[in-house]
C-alpha cells in the first residue's frame, strides 16, 4: 500500500514538465507559444493534439481528449496509476516520501529512490567491467561468438560481475551506499553472516521497469564450473517481484499497448535479439513458470493477440500448452509458431535472419488446432475409445476458460477437427452423452458476480474525468443532480468529491491529490476508469443517462428501505404513519434529471 506525503508531491508537481513528458513518446513541434503534435488517441493527417507553455495539461481539439501527465502516462502507455506517478518522480528526479500507517510503523522503511540509485550504479561498474577489463575480454569473446555486437551489448546494457567477491562492494561503500541499501536492492547476499556479492563470473542483463530504471539484474554463466543454474535472478525485492516482471517490456511496452498483440519468446536472449531486429513487441519471462500475473500485465496493456515462439523441444512444446491455455482463458486469442526441433528464436535471427521470424509469423497456427495435433500424438483416431477420451480431455480444458462465446466457438472448432458431430460436444448447451458438461460452481459464479454500483458509477465519472474539464456545461448538470452521498462506490465518491471541490476553486483537477490517499485499490479504480474511451460527441447525452440510472437507483433504494422499516415489526403506530406518509411522498418523486 503506497500513500506519499503531500509535500513531496507538491515538489513533484512543480517540477513535471508535460511537453518533456510527452516529447518522450510521440514527435511534439514547437507553434509559437505551444506544442504541436498528431493525437496519439485517434487517428488524424493534421495536428490538433497541442500543450501550452506552462500549462501542466494538453488537450486535442479533434477528439477532446484532455489530460495531464499522469494522464497521458496511463492512457498511453497503459500505466498504472502508482506506476505513472513513481515514473514522474523518477524523471524529474523527485524523491517521494511514503506515509506509512500505524500497522507499518515497526517495519522497515525501504527507500525506492536510493534501491534505484545501487542498482544503476553497480549497472554501470558491471558494463565498466565487461567492457575495460582482461577479464571482461574473455566474456566479450563469448558474446562475439554467440553473434552479438558491440551495438547490442551497447544497447541492452550487458555487463560482467567479477569472478573474485569484494571489489563492487568495496567501491559502492565508497560512493555511500551501505549494506542495508545493498541488501536490499539484492545486489549483495548474506552467506552465514557473511556479506557477499550476489552475482559473481557471470553475464549481467539488466531488468528494467516501466521507466528504464534498472530494478534488478538476469544473470548467465559462461563457464560451466560457475556456481549455480545456468541463469539466475536478483533476489525478490521491493522494486523486483519476478512473478509479475516481463523481460523486455521496457523496450517493448509501446508498441504491445498500440498494435495490441505481443510476442512470447523463452530466453532473455531471444527476446533482446527480437526486439534489436525490430520485433520490439517481445517479452519473455525470468526462468519462472509464466504465470496469471504475467497475463495480466499483458492484458493491462490492451493486449487481444500473442503470439508464442517457445523453443521446439518437449519442453517448449508443454510451455506452450500452459500458457496458451492462460491467455485463452481470459479471451485472448493465442497463435502458435511451430519452432523446428533443437531451434530457438535467438538460432533462427542468425541463420535466417529478421526473414526468417517474419515467415515464422505468418505461419503461424491457432492454438486449438496446436493443442488438437498436440494430444493426438499416438492416439489411434479410428479406435472410439480413444478417441472419446482425447475429446473428453480437451473439452475439459476448454471449458475452463472465463469467455462463454470462446468456449461455445471453440467447441464447435474442436467438433469439426475431429469429425464429430456438434450436438455429441454439449455445443447446444444441453448434456452430451459423450462428453462431460462442467457446470459452473456456485463458488466461481460468485466470483463472476460484478458489481452494478461500481460500473454504474465508473462510468459516469468517465465522462467527468476525460470530458469535463472541456465541457464545463457537463460538470455543473452533475452538481445540480449529485452529491458525494449519491455513490455507493467509496472510492467513485472520492474521485467525485475531489474533482468537484477542484473546479468550485476554478482550479485544473490534480491526480496528484489522490496520490496522498491511504488506499491500495485505488490506483486499479483509476486506471479501470482512464482504460475505456469515450463518445465525446455524445458526451452530455449519455452523461445525462447515467445520473438518471443513478438517481432512479437510489429512490428505489430509499423506497425499499421505508417500505422494510414499516413491515419491520419495531416501529410504532405514529412512526408507521410517518413512513407510510413518507413512502407515499418518495412515490410520487419519480427523478427526474435537472439540466441547465
Amino acid at each position: 500500500m503506497v500513500r506519499y506525503t503531500k509535500e513531496s508531491l507538491e515538489q513533484l508537481r512543480s517540477r513535471i514538465d508535460i511537453a518533456d513528458v510527452i516529447g518522450q513518446h510521440i514527435e511534439l513541434k514547437r507553434a509559437g507559444a505551444a506544442y504541436k503534435a498528431c493525437c496519439p488517441f485517434h487517428d488524424e493527417k493534421s495536428p490538433s493534439f497541442t500543450v501550452q507553455k506552462g500549462d501542466a495539461h494538453y488537450h486535442c481539439f479533434g477528439c477532446g481528449a484532455h489530460g495531464d501527465a499522469i494522464q497521458f502516462l496511463m492512457q498511453h502507455l497503459k500505466m498504472g496509476f502508482f506506476e505513472a506517478v513513481q515514473s514522474l518522480a523518477d524523471r524529474f528526479h523527485v524523491k517521494l516520501e511514503e506515509v506509512f500507517s500505524s500497522s507499518q510503523a515497526d517495519q522497515k522503511r525501504v527507500n525506492r529512490t536510493r534501491l534505484k540509485e545501487a542498482l544503476e550504479y553497480a549497472c554501470r561498474f558491471y558494463q565498466f567491467f565487461l567492457m575495460h577489463t582482461d577479464e571482461g575480454q574473455e566474456a566479450l569473446n563469448y558474446l562475439y561468438e554467440r553473434g552479438l555486437t558491440l551495438t547490442f551489448i551497447s544497447t541492452f546494457r550487458l555487463g560482467l560481475a567479477p569472478r573474485h567477491e569484494g571489489l563492487l562492494r568495496k567501491l559502492m561503500h565508497q560512493e555511500g551506499f551501505s549494506d542495508e541499501v545493498l541488501l536490499d536492492a539484492g545486489i549483495i547476499a548474506d552467506r552465514n553472516g557473511r556479506m557477499k556479492e550476489f552475482f559473481l563470473e557471470r553475464i549481467t542483463f539488466p531488468i528494467q521497469d516501466a521507466t528504464g530504471a534498472v530494478i534488478g539484474f538476469s544473470a548467465r554463466k559462461i563457464r560451466e564450473e560457475t556456481f549455480g543454474g545456468k541463469y539466475i535472478n536478483t533476489v525478490e525485492t521491493e522494486l523486483f517481484k519476478k512473478s509479475r516482471v516481463l523481460f523486455g517490456l521496457h523496450h517493448s511496452r509501446k508498441r504491445i499497448a498500440k498494435e495490441r498483440q505481443a510476442i512470447i519468446v523463452e530466453g532473455q536472449l531471444d527476446a533482446l535479439r527480437l526486439i534489436l531486429n525490430g520485433f520490439d513487441f517481445t517479452v519473455a519471462g525470468l526462468g519462472t513458470a509464466f504465470g496469471a500475473s504475467h497475463v495480466h500485465e499483458l492484458i493491462q496493456l490492451g493486449v487481444s493477440r500473442i503470439f508464442l515462439l517457445l523453443d521446439g523441444d518437449e519442453a517448449g512444446r508443454n510451455a506452450t500448452i500452459k500458457i496458451g491455455h492462460l491467455f485463452q482463458k481470459e479471451g485472448i486469442e493465442v497463435q502458435v509458431a511451430e519452432m523446428p526441433s533443437g531451434v530457438d528464436p535467438d538460432l533462427l535471427l542468425m541463420k535466417e535472419g529478421p526473414v526468417g521470424i517474419v515467415h515464422l509469423l505468418l505461419n503461424t497456427e491457432d492454438y486449438l488446432v496446436f493443442l488438437y495435433a498436440h494430444f493426438a500424438r499416438g492416439v489411434n483416431l479410428e479406435s472410439p475409445a480413444e478417441k472419446n477420451q482425447l475429446l473428453q480431455e480437451l473439452t475439459s480444458r476448454i471449458r475452463e476458460w472465463n469467455n462463454p462465446i470462446m468456449v461455445h466457438e471453440s467447441i464447435k472448432r474442436l467438433a469439426h477437427l475431429a469429425n464429430v458431430p456438434e450436438e455429441l460436444m454439449g455445443v447446444t448447451g444441453r448434456q452430451s452423452p459423450l462428453l462431460p458438461f462442467k457446470r459452473a460452481s456456485a463458488q466461481s459464479q460468485e466470483k463472476e458476480m460484478v458489481d452494478p454500483d461500481r460500473i454504474l458509477e465508473s462510468d459516469l465519472l468517465r465522462w467527468v474525468l476525460l470530458c469535463g474539464s472541456s465541457t464545463p456545461d457537463l460538470i455543473e448538470i452533475c452538481r445540480n443532480n449529485l452529491s458525494v452521498l449519491s455513490f455507493k462506490n467509496p472510492h467513485a465518491a472520492r474521485i467525485y468529491n475531489s474533482f468537484i471541490e477542484s473546479h468550485e476553486k476554478k482550479e485544473r483537477f490534480d491526480f496528484l491529490k489522490l496520490a496522498e490517499e491511504d488506499d491500495e485499490e485505488l490506483g486499479g479504480f483509476i486506471a479501470e476508469i482512464l482504460s475505456r474511451k469515450v463518445n465525446r460527441e455524445k458526451a452530455k447525452e449519455l452523461l445525462v443517462e447515467t445520473i438518471k440510472q443513478i438517481k432512479e437507483r437510489n429512490w428505489m433504494v430509499e423506497r425499499e428501505d421505508v417500505r422494510l422499516k414499516i413491515h419491520s415489526g419495531t416501529a410504532n403506530e405514529a412512526e408507521i404513519f410517518e413512513l407510510v406518509k413518507k413512502f407515499d411522498e418518495l412515490k410520487r418523486a419519480v427523478p427526474k434529471v435537472q439540466l441547465i
